[in-house]
């Protein structure tokens, strides 16, 4: 199946989709260093984005309309810093939105179905009338801005004309809700609002996939059966107890049926510790000691065995204290760019481009490939039996 993959940034949610069953015939990217980051795999055989037609440059000067009734998929990230809780929540106000511009992708191409992720922070009550607008504009693509309206007044009649029921032209059906990237096997507590529509006349009824990871899974391996700790070899000695946790499991009269939560531990398994095995680590593409963690209120790290924080892009490119590892003793370090790239479930084989801040800047911006694979599974499982 045909799709179009927009603000690709490192290729996560496009990687995921593509592993789904999805060919990308336009891939569109801004930033020269992501850019730099699919190009550099497209040299790998084997690479899951070797065949990617990337378009370098601003999304806005792109036309989509050769396309048109010829796409299955469009999908992306648009640019979340105008809701990010990190930003400065300018909203609607702010001119890195770019849902305008996927919704122009989604009435110019006019896809069987679309995919686009953006923050929790959309969510918020502050922005609730334009998380409104926007999901009114995915459903009715076709009812576009007229000149110099204002959004609200758009949104009205947005309202209106989805009050009255009226399929003429483009329509869509929209479900969007909050995922835990970790509810489904990421190594990641990490919440992304998730858009998916299938257009109207394919009659489709959708709704997203059931998780498959809980944390009182992670609870009973850890405090009921040891399971967890047997499985990576920690001594008695060294486990931790966490009395809540032990309470929890004491209350557990039956082992749960989901998977565990995936930890920090599950994901980095195998990788040499790059502050004191350096000649091992230089081995392993993108694994390198980054000196000068430190911790401080509200930024204490991720524990070694939970799902980690949420990674986060940073201010300029320089990331917060999600990006470390919290141990047992206390100390911390930073995250090395493989490392980051397993929490976010990246091949091992994927390359990032460009310094530390520039591929932490990637990796926090990136949609986990494990979550889209999900997604689109689903996605492309109703479009082969759609009409």
């Amino acid at each position: 199946m045909k799709s179009i993959e927009l603000f690709a940034g490192a290729g996560g949610l496009g990687m995921g989709l593509h592993r789904a069953g999805f060919e990308p015939v336009k891939v569109v990217e801004w930033d020269r260093y992501a850019c730099d980051t699919i190009r550099e795999n497209q040299g790998i055989d084997y690479s899951p984005v070797k065949h990617w037609p990337l378009t370098e440059g601003d999304v806005r000067a792109v036309d989509f309309s050769p396309l048109e009734d010829t796409i299955d998929l469009v999908s992306g990230g648009p640019p979340c810093q105008p809701f990010s809780l990190g930003g400065r929540h300018q909203a609607y106000n702010d001119t890195r939105d770019m849902f305008p511009q996927a919704i122009r992708a989604v009435r110019e191409t006019r896809p069987r179905a679309f995919v686009f992720e953006n923050v929790k922070g959309l969510t918020r009550a502050a922005f609730r009338n334009y998380f409104e607008y926007i999901k009114l504009q995915l459903e009715h693509p076709g009812v576009v801005a007229r000149p110099d309206e204002d959004w609200t007044d758009h949104l009205g009649r947005l309202e209106n004309h989805h009050l009255l029921g009226s399929r003429d032209g483009l329509h869509y059906r929209v479900v969007a809700r909050v995922l835990n990237a970790a509810d489904y096997g990421v190594p990641q507590k990490r919440e992304r609002v998730v858009f998916v529509g299938f257009r109207d006349d394919l009659d489709v009824e959708w709704h997203f996939p059931r998780a498959t990871h809980g944390l009182d899974r992670l609870i009973w391996d850890q405090h009921r059966d040891g399971s967890y700790w047997e499985r990576h070899k920690v001594a008695i000695k060294d486990r931790p107890s966490e009395a809540v946790y032990s309470q929890r499991a004491d209350r557990m009269s039956e082992r749960p049926v989901d998977c565990a939560w995936n930890t920090v531990r599950d994901a980095i398994a195998g990788l040499p510790d790059p502050e004191f095995e350096k000649d091992k680590s230089r081995k392993i593409p993108n694994h390198r000691f980054q000196g000068g963690a430190r911790s401080y209120p509200g930024h204490t790290g991720s524990p070694l065995d939970e799902p980690a924080k949420t990674l986060k892009a940073g201010v300029h490119g320089v990331p917060g204290g999600e990006n470390m590892l919290a141990r047992h003793d206390g100390s911390v370090r930073y995250f090395t760019v493989r490392e980051s790239a397993r929490l976010q479930t990246f091949p091992d084989n994927y390359i990032f481009h460009g310094s530390w801040t520039e591929t932490m800047r990637q990796l926090g911006n990136a949609v986990p490939v494990r979550l889209a694979e999900v997604i689109g599974r689903g996605v492309a499982l109703k479009l082969r039996f759609a009409a």
